[in-house]
């Protein structure tokens, strides 16, 4: 058996309580201009105004951007990067959650390098390294302080769109879990599950192979034993720790672990990618207006379950991370059992069940299906392949609750 691994993340991941502390001196590394993205709640909060007063101790003159909407809607970038050409920024820094961080990597992608948004939509269309960006994660959820990936909004397209370089990571991923103390309880539970579902797509996906071109024509190129090590941590540690994080948002070791989780999912979908939930929250997002975290922790059991004829041994791996024991269980079952679990912990921190409730119409189905089936980046990294009838079949299967063997 060859050993092949590969992994694309942030020259410098900084993590612990207090680490906010750091920015300052850190950015000053990299320049005397920062510009700043952020959104307009965060701008307002004690923590973000002694944040800018240690640049200014620091000697680093900022420029704060913090109109950041949900989902980066296209346009909104191009009025982000106009008020930031004049100041000539040396860096940008997004400081928020995903949305921010993204803001951050297209503001970055634009100021070094011009031209459109749309320019640069699909894989490998960012000609160069871009100005440095520092990710400072207030969530814990997407990921997005170490992925090659910003998602925006696009009005000319029904479904979000992409981008996707390794010239987008972050020069430096900075997380402090204090910055997560005050996310509310859906908040928590909707970004940790989002976190959670990265991880099990980025260990149960296929994997494509030691072809050395692999890497230089794909940004997401499967699982390997470096991602699979990454996901492994963060299923653990969000197995553990979510729920508490849930139900009491002043635990530090809770949010500690959660936020650790998802910075370890980033790094593992980062390179492996994602797979079939992610394809369908695509459109049932499009359609629902439903936070994506939501959608896809929605599908993650049903995905799993499709899953389970030719990917049960990894599945029971999941299981031991979260805690199962494996013994007096052969692979089927002690898979079974995962998914069950997985059902079980999103029943218990607020996640919806089905499509149906998430919002889908009924006779949207065939569509969604359609419209998941085309997204080839993830549907190509699913285990088991897909064909539009048993697309279909999933897409029915999620909306109507069937998670019971052979209902998929």
């Amino acid at each position: 058996m060859t050993l092949f691994a590969a992994a694309r993340l942030p020259r410098e991941i900084l993590f612990g309580k207090g680490q906010r502390h750091a920015l300052p001196a850190i950015a000053a590394r990299h320049g005397g201009r920062a510009f700043i993205c952020t959104d307009e709640r965060l701008s307002k909060t004690a923590e973000f105004v002694e944040i800018l007063a240690g640049f200014k101790a620091a000697s680093v003159e900022t420029l704060v951007y913090d109109r950041t909407l949900p989902d980066v809607p296209r346009d909104s970038v191009a009025t982000c990067v106009a008020e930031a050409k004049a100041f000539k920024p040396d860096m940008v820094i997004g400081i928020g959650g995903g949305s921010c961080l993204d803001m951050a990597k297209c503001a970055a992608l634009l100021l070094s390098h011009g031209g459109q948004l749309q320019d640069y939509y699909g894989e490998f269309k960012v000609p160069g390294p871009t100005l440095p960006v520092i990710a400072v994660p207030t969530t814990a959820g997407t990921g997005s302080e170490v992925t090659p990936v910003a998602v925006i909004s696009d009005p000319d397209r029904t479904l979000k769109v992409g981008i996707s370089s390794p010239h987008l990571i972050a020069a430096v991923a900075l997380c402090d879990p204090d910055l997560t103390a005050t996310c509310p309880p859906s908040l928590t539970a909707i970004a940790g599950a989002d976190a959670l579902t990265h991880a099990i797509e980025a260990f149960t996906a296929s994997k494509r192979g030691t072809d050395a071109d692999l890497p230089q024509k794909h940004v997401f190129i499967g699982k390997s034993a470096l991602t699979d090590h990454f996901a492994l941590l963060a299923i653990k540690l969000l197995g553990r720790s979510l729920e508490t994080a849930c139900r009491d948002g002043s635990d530090e070791s809770a949010r500690a672990d959660v936020m650790m989780g998802a910075l370890a999912a980033g790094c593992a979908f980062g390179t492996a990618g994602t797979a079939a939930a992610h394809a369908v929250q695509y459109p049932v997002g499009a359609l629902t207006h439903t936070p994506h975290g939501l959608g896809v922790a929605t599908m993650l059991p049903y995905v799993m379950r499709y899953n389970l004829p030719v990917a049960a041994a990894e599945i029971g791996e999941i299981g031991i991370a979260l805690g199962l024991s494996g013994q007096g269980h052969d692979a089927q079952s002690l898979a079974r059992a995962t998914i069950a679990e997985i059902a079980r912990l999103f029943r218990a921190i607020g996640i919806t069940v089905t499509l149906a409730e998430l919002g889908l119409a009924e006779d949207k189905i065939d569509w969604t299906a359609e419209q998941a089936l085309g997204i080839d980046r993830l549907i190509k990294n699913n285990p088991r392949p897909f064909d539009i009838a048993s697309m279909r079949s999933l897409v029915r299967a999620a909306y109507e609750g069937q998670i019971a063997p052979g209902t998929v």
